[in-house]
């Protein structure tokens, strides 16, 4: 779900103050409109009448359109996922604090608003809107797999750091198709944990026992 964090301290100034609130408006109005009628009932520029803003004005602040205006984390989420591993506390697995920060994901968003349960309906029932989702999270992949492939020591183009992140990332839409995302996050991790082990121990039998594999 869309959502800017506006600097009320004013170090931004008014000006990126205002700048960040116009964004918020418009995603807010897109959502509540999608929410009432349906992704594909609600255009463009509908969302810009209702804004009151141009549909200029709207496609420079989304100019990756209208997909963008439901999901608009996507820097914030990759930064996130790296800093999941590289930042995780001492002893502690990679799998571990991905298992973690997927989870606290789900668990934050339902806890953050309260129309997170309508707005996952509104993806698992709008093919655009769900394949959009599955495509911003895998574009996360090569970051991740690099942030892996750093902390076990091994190679950038290494294939199991590759697949793993890529089975990791396809876990948050497996997730939200489900009754409840965040039992199915720890299920699915705990799943993908084992092959991680197993695969890591069988190239690299040096690692097998490792606490940070």
């Amino acid at each position: 779900m869309a959502e800017t964090t506006i600097d009320r301290a004013g170090t931004g100034g008014r000006r990126e103050r205002k700048k960040a609130a116009t964004r918020q408006a418009i995603a807010d109005t897109a959502l509540r409109l999608f929410l009432e009628r349906g992704y594909e009932q609600v255009g463009v520029r509908e969302i810009a009448e209702v804004a009151d803003v141009s549909v200029s004005t709207l496609f420079n602040y989304f100019p990756q359109g209208k997909e963008a205006l439901v999901f608009d984390e996507d820097a914030r989420h990759e930064a996130a996922l790296v800093r999941a591993v590289t930042d995780r506390p001492p002893g502690q697995t990679v799998s571990d604090a991905l298992r973690a920060h997927l989870t606290g994901f789900v668990d934050s968003a339902h806890t953050r608003d309260p129309r997170f349960a309508d707005f996952q309906r509104l993806i698992q029932q709008t093919p655009a809107l769900r394949e959009y989702a599955r495509a911003m999270w895998l574009r996360h992949e090569e970051a991740l797999a690099r942030a892996l492939a750093d902390q076990t020591g091994r190679p950038h183009d290494d294939l199991i750091c590759a697949a793993y992140a890529r089975f990791t990332l396809e876990i948050i839409a497996f997730a939200g198709s489900r009754p409840d995302p965040a039992a199915a996050v720890e299920q699915a991790c705990l799943l993908l944990d084992q092959g991680w082990t197993t695969a890591v121990a069988r190239h690299d039998p040096a690692t097998a026992t490792s606490p940070t594999a």
